[in-house]
């Protein structure tokens, strides 16, 4: 029988005893800290048992920030078994759904409130909301508090009003450049990086096994050769900038090589250099051929036709736009797409994957991840037709270029199906990579592989949390798909390089080992220890064994003493440079 962490602020057998997790609330009490820990190993838990313990010490209230209303409701919605007083907390999750003249009272009706970033910097800059005395604020999905995002200035406004102020930030992947990682530890004033990785054993041995396959998929000739005029316009577009300096970067075109182009035209016209303007033109173009050319060699028909058609819808469009859509060539292609169905070997996998899965077992939850909102749905109309699929889509609330997106309440709505077992596929955009608990999803679908670390660590993470788990990852061969994997490996690794070195410059938070679990105990069947009992015991279990003896074999110190080194090999008294040899 399990053990459970048992504190006054707690419904007892609720949270599983894990000494990682005790150890994380240990530092967390003493000090702002990032937590670090993999997908599925209980950052939420070490959240919980933080917020119990703050409120019991200081009192006042708790602040947890969720980039998205369907995270911030789940969290809502596992607090409340969780918590023992309920009713005096009053738990309540705050997002632009609650019209700004009601939000004041619900600031103050509550102990325990759970809330979209954006809501809190409104409401502090408007003066209706003081941060002066929350006790702990929780950032969720720290790794997004760099740059303007609204995550980065409510801990800001945090930090500024409150005396004694106390964050803890989580996140499961911070980003692979140290820079970032020092962003988000400056802007959040963190005091210690808390960091476990999946080969630790204390957390290894509670993380359900997780089964990552690559499967090639050859992209048919006959959307190669759909795709062909459009490489040789855009190489013949980027050809001209090398020459004119503007693309610089070496090796196959891509979009960070286009974004640069782009940025070096945009100075030139600043500096009054008139070959800017055509430069920007072009590049501007050559990366709407790089979409178009990866819509077709990654994506398929049916998202190539979505995009042209959004294109087409789109209102206002820039001059070099309308061009875009006038040549011929763009002409040709949209009039052939309207009459195919769909070829790509890739829409084909994920039928199959889907179909066999179900097939095995009608109760699995599978997720398909796609980059863009056409191929979502693409893939929903492509699944409709199975038997036994019901496939629904899973977007962002945002409008983008004639694609509705879906409103905060059809989002929740729609996670409950997926849930619940009305809909046992969920085809989801990036929206639905963070933090998504969704327990019986046991495989997930990469349409094509993210070159971010952070977005695939997120992505594997919505399976494997209760049992085994299964990622499939296509990779389109011949095709930006393979450098994709390969630089999301590459991150990956780079990442808690990147974290360990920043941990070392930290001030760090200094306190007696474990002095922070007073209140925290732990029960089983054997009884109720302390929480410091049961963390120093598991530490001891997992020990590594060292050898008895030491086998090295001595060295005779006579021998040692020798130096076989000639004279001329030494330097002389009193030389300390090459100016004095």
């Amino acid at each position: 029988m399990p053990s459970y962490v048992a504190h006054p602020g707690l419904v007892s057998e609720t949270i599983q005893a894990r000494a990682y997790q005790l150890q994380a609330v240990d530092d967390a009490m003493a000090g702002s800290m990032l937590l670090i820990l993999p997908t599925a190993a209980g950052k939420t838990a070490v959240a919980w048992l933080s917020i119990v313990e703050s409120l019991e010490r200081t009192g006042g209230w708790a602040l947890v920030i969720a980039p998205t209303v369907a995270l911030s409701n789940q969290h809502l919605e596992n607090a409340i078994p969780v918590l023992s007083n309920v009713s005096e907390l009053n738990p309540i999750s705050l997002s632009g759904q609650q019209t700004a003249p009601k939000r004041p009272e619900l600031w103050k009706g509550s102990r325990l409130v759970f809330a979209t970033p954006q809501v809190v910097r409104n409401d502090v800059r408007k003066g209706v909301l003081s941060l002066g005395d929350c006790s702990i604020l929780v950032v969720d999905e720290a790794h997004h508090c760099t740059g303007d995002h609204a995550m980065a200035e409510v801990a800001e406004m945090y930090i500024s009003q409150s005396e004694s102020p106390l964050i803890l930030a989580t996140t499961a992947s911070p980003g692979s450049r140290r820079e970032q990682v020092q962003e988000i530890c400056r802007r959040l004033e963190i005091q210690k990086i808390h960091m476990r990785t999946k080969e630790d054993p204390m957390v290894a041995e509670f993380l359900s096994e997780l089964d990552v396959e690559e499967v090639g998929v050859e992209v048919p000739g006959e959307i190669r050769e759909l795709a062909e005029p459009f490489r040789i316009w855009q190489e013949g577009i980027v050809d001209r900038e090398r020459r004119s300096g503007r693309y610089v970067m070496p090796g196959a075109i891509n979009q960070a090589g286009l974004s640069n182009a782009m940025e070096r035209a945009q100075e030139a016209i600043g500096r009054g250099d008139t070959s800017g303007f055509r430069s920007s033109s072009q590049i501007a173009t050559a990366m709407r051929l790089h979409h178009l050319i990866n819509h077709l060699l990654c994506q398929g028909i049916a998202a190539s036709r979505h995009f042209l058609s959004r294109m087409e819808d789109e209102e206002g469009k820039s001059k070099s736009s309308r061009e875009f859509l006038r040549d011929g060539r763009v002409r040709s292609l949209s009039a052939s797409l309207k009459g195919m169905a769909e070829v790509h070997s890739k829409v084909g996998a994920v039928r199959r994957l889907v179909r066999e899965r179900i097939r095995r077992d009608n109760d699995s939850r599978i997720i398909v991840f796609a980059n863009y909102r056409d191929t979502v749905e693409a893939l929903e109309g492509a699944l409709s037709d199975l038997k036994g699929i019901r496939a629904i889509q899973f977007i962002g609330q945002s409008r983008r270029s004639g694609s509705e997106g879906l409103t905060a309440k059809q989002q929740i709505a729609r996670l409950s199906e997926f849930r619940e077992g009305e809909a046992n596929v969920l085809v989801a955009t990036s929206v639905g990579e963070e933090g998504l608990d969704i327990p019986s999803a046991d495989l997930v679908i990469f349409y094509e592989p993210v070159s971010s670390e952070i977005r695939t660590i997120q992505r594997r993470g919505r399976t494997g949390r209760r049992r085994q788990g299964e990622v499939v990852v296509l990779v389109a061969e011949g095709t930006r798909d393979e450098g994709a994997k390969d630089s999301a490996k590459r991150k990956e690794e780079f990442m808690h390089k990147a974290a360990r070195r920043v941990a070392r410059e930290l001030p760090g938070s200094p306190h007696k080992d474990l002095s922070n679990l007073e209140r925290f105990s732990v029960s089983s069947d054997g009884g109720v220890c302390s929480a410091a009992e049961f963390v120093l015991e598991t530490r001891e279990r997992h020990r590594s064994d060292l050898s008895g003896t030491d086998t090295t074999t001595a060295k005779d110190p006579k021998e040692s003493s020798k130096v076989d080194l000639p004279p001329g090999n030494f330097r002389p008294a009193g030389q300390t440079g090459l100016d004095q040899f």
